[in-house]
């Protein structure tokens, strides 16, 4: 068969193809269009981490873009020749480590034992009323803290001066921070992943459990040879895009929740704040682009890593 008979069969099965499915890609096409633009096309902008960004007085973004001079990696320089890249690398990493531990053992425990639940009224309360704290902002609830732990009125310190004890003052004393910071990212976010394993049990075949019930099984031995075996393609999936933003943090989180305390950056500073504070000094949108860039790059190879892994250990379970 010559080339140009091999383009055209090539071609024809493709244009074959596309005829069987055009129906499916005409509901495709919205979806697609928007990923087009908010996504894809945004891309263009990553070329702002090479080069020293500076306004054009007489164009818009583009003309600014081509106009700035080509410098590199320059911009990834400040993120490892800091002298804080050590504290914001290592807090970034420990946090999210700890987040995606706690993130999967918690709310799994959780829908279990709401699952468990006879009266089904209970557990719905339940569940809406963990749910709620997901839609406030970390504003709000840094507020709703700052009531707490206030150095002067905060209700903590109150109750702690009228037991005889000296008060605390929160927002100086670093040693308070990490356990705080673990407890309201849980605390906000069970409720969300507490659905997802919920919808995920949902789905389960009833004849399991019914077969497992003849058979004598508690509900302990139900949940461990049923129940969690059969959320294993859940659980692995939420890993492995947990992976990819290991290298990502809340901002609202480690920014607003210790209001932006300098005394507590050594146990609060991530990547995010540091790069949002170094931006606001200095107005050097390339750095903060380089940083995000890299972001991106590194949690897109963590979760190709981690799908490959899950694959070999694991065949089937892997996101493709």
């Amino acid at each position: 068969m010559s080339k140009s008979t091999g383009i055209k069969v090539f071609f024809h099965k493709k244009l074959r193809t596309f005829s069987k499915n055009k129906l499916l890609l005409v509901f495709c096409l919205p979806a697609f269009t928007i990923y087009f633009l908010l996504s894809y096309l945004p891309m263009f902008g990553a070329l702002v981490a090479f080069k020293q960004y500076t306004i054009s007085p007489d164009g818009g973004f583009f003309k600014s873009l081509m106009d700035s001079p080509w410098i590199g990696f320059k911009n990834f320089e400040f993120l490892f020749k800091s002298s804080n890249a050590f504290v914001i690398v290592r807090n970034t990493l420990a946090y999210n480590i700890l987040f995606i531990i706690l993130g999967i053992i918690i709310p799994l425990t959780v829908a279990l034992l709401l699952h468990e639940l006879l009266n089904k009224f209970a557990a719905k309360f339940y569940q809406t009323v963990m749910f709620l704290p997901y839609f406030l902002s970390w504003v709000i609830v840094s507020y709703c803290l700052f009531a707490f732990i206030s150095p002067d009125k905060g209700l903590i310190n109150n109750i702690l001066q009228s037991l005889g004890f000296d008060k605390v003052s929160w927002y100086t004393n670093p040693k308070y921070w990490p356990q705080i910071i673990i407890f309201f990212n849980q605390w906000k976010g069970l409720g969300y992943g507490t659905v997802i394993y919920l919808a995920a049990i949902t789905g389960i075949d009833k004849t399991y459990y019914e077969a497992a019930v003849l058979d004598g099984a508690s509900k302990w031995r139900q949940m461990k040879e049923i129940t969690i075996p059969m959320l294993r393609p859940v659980i692995t999936i939420l890993f492995i895009l947990a992976v990819g933003g290991i290298f990502r943090a809340d901002f609202g989180l480690f920014y607003q929740l210790p209001m932006n305390s300098g005394p507590l950056f050594g146990v609060t500073d991530v990547i995010d704040t540091y790069v949002y504070r170094a931006l606001m000094e200095t107005g050097d949108i390339g750095m903060s682009s380089a940083a995000g860039l890299f972001q991106s790059l590194v949690g897109a190879v963590l979760i190709i890593t981690a799908n490959k892994i899950v694959k070999k250990f694991d065949p089937g379970q892997e996101l493709y």
